[in-house]
């Protein structure tokens, strides 16, 4: 069972209008609503730090070598992408 806490919100009422129409489009409740959007939003910061620090301790140069060294065998016919299906 997931534990819950209360905050009390204070938001302008011209926001909160808007907000309600929008969770009443989504057919869910304001709380709902606005639990989905805060969790999105923390996604979305979560994600933009792990990139960072993938970039952060990216080595590049190595990456272009690699990229750059000629390997295996070249792609059977069958497995060509055909200039019309471009």
């Amino acid at each position: 069972m997931t534990v819950a806490s209360n905050y009390a919100l204070r938001l302008p009422v011209s926001l909160k209008k808007e907000l309600e129409a929008l969770a009443k489009a989504d057919g869910t409740s304001l709380n709902q609503f606005l639990v989905m959007a805060a969790a999105e939003k923390l996604a979305v910061l979560r994600t933009e730090a792990f990139f960072a620090e993938r970039i952060a301790r990216a080595d590049v140069e190595s990456a272009r070598g690699l990229l750059m060294t000629p390997r295996g065998e070249l792609p059977r016919p069958d497995d060509r992408i055909e200039d019309s299906e471009r």
